[in-house]
């Protein structure tokens, strides 16, 4: 299976999910989905209530039950654990036995992704357009969400590179990115995120828009190097990545002896929206 794991929003709520590109369909966190229909305010209710539910279907010899999937998706302590997941059509037979207002709005919503993946497999603009609004919704700034944008476009170029030259998704791409990281921020992914407090979250959705055209600089630089060198392996692709990182680490260096400041910081974008909310109140006051 070639994965693309992702956040979904559905009302705020956000749900975890990882397209499948050879079946070409979404497989989804049931635990997820049960917290929106439920209501339920922390994952433990959730998983509970899961767990009977599943084993009331199977007693009834319900077959979504007997095939739904397991992934290993992003818990809520920042590690990877298997996680019950069910496909749209699996879903939508599970939702049947979850008595929920929530219930017919999601699966409008349901049906929207899966129809919103299709188009935008034929349309790749339309990926951007989406991220657009789904950052608005949870209250980014346009400024910082221009250059989000900017930087899954750079990030795109970047993973396109490295299967041209035959690098595999997953473990190596990491690893490359790890290097990246590490080479122009001085830290490492895992010690980026312990930073800024994170666990599941995404570390580049959490950056501010200096740290985010830093990080653009390397992995472009990194982008450029590679197919300028043409690298023929996975070592030679790691010896770049670290100098793709070092040309952001001289601009990053350059930056801080100008203004004294850190570019590099604990600030993340929980903190950044409830200040700006808190503007607001007082403006509205």
């Amino acid at each position: 299976m070639t994965k693309e794991e992702s956040i979904k929003v559905f009302e705020e709520s956000k749900i975890r999910t990882v397209w499948d590109s050879d079946a070409e369909k979404w497989y989804i966190s049931i635990i997820d989905v049960i917290a929106v229909l439920t209501e339920q305010t922390n994952y433990q209710g959730a998983r509970n209530y899961w767990k009977v539910l599943k084993h009331r279907l199977l007693k009834e010899g319900n077959e979504t039950v007997t095939n739904c999937n397991r992934l290993k998706m992003l818990a809520a302590d920042g590690k990877m654990r298997m996680t019950d997941v069910a496909d749209t059509e699996q879903l939508f037979r599970l939702i049947q036995s979850i008595p929920s207002p929530k219930a017919e709005p999601f699966k409008l919503w349901l049906a929207q992704i899966a129809a919103e993946r299709i188009d935008e497999m034929q349309d790749p603009e339309l990926t951007i357009d989406r991220a657009l609004k789904q950052y608005l919704e949870l209250g980014y700034s346009e400024n910082w969400i221009n250059q989000r944008l900017k930087s899954i476009e750079i990030r795109k170029e970047l993973t396109d590179e490295w299967k041209e030259r035959g690098l595999k998704e997953g473990v190596q791409f990491a690893t490359l990115t790890n290097i990246i990281t590490k080479a122009w921020s001085d830290k490492d992914t895992k010690e980026y995120k312990i930073l800024k407090g994170l666990k599941k979250e995404n570390l580049r959705d959490n950056m501010t828009n200096t740290e985010l055209i830093l990080n653009m600089l390397a992995e472009a630089s990194t982008k450029d190097i590679s197919q300028a060198v043409k690298p023929e392996n996975f070592d030679e692709s790691k010896k770049i990545a670290k100098q793709g990182g070092r040309v952001a680490k001289v601009a990053r260096e350059e930056l801080e002896s100008k203004t004294g400041q850190k570019v590099v910081t604990s600030l993340n974008a929980k903190t950044v929206l409830e200040e700006k909310k808190m503007k607001q109140i007082d403006n509205d006051d």
